[in-house]
């Protein structure tokens, strides 16, 4: 990690509240201010508040379809 030209911390801001932060191992929290914003973004991935663009995954009942059709094409030895 590179510091400043003057050796002060980068800093980042905070991804829930934008507050700023330095960025150093001092910081057990980086890239969050606090362990309350820390655990709020943690709770917002997981009631899926948050997401990664991308292609739905596969539910279940489609992984199930899916292995029965390799069973049916593809004989055991």
């Amino acid at each position: 990690m590179h510091k400043a030209a003057n050796d002060a911390p980068l800093e980042v801001a905070c991804p829930h509240c934008a507050r700023k932060v330095a960025w150093s191992t001092d910081n057990i929290y980086r890239p969050f201010c606090s362990k309350r914003c820390q655990l709020i973004d943690l709770g917002a991935w997981a009631d899926e508040s948050h997401r990664i663009v991308g292609e739905s995954a596969m539910d279940e009942a489609d992984l199930d379809t899916l292995l029965q059709q390799a069973d049916r094409d593809t004989p055991l030895n």
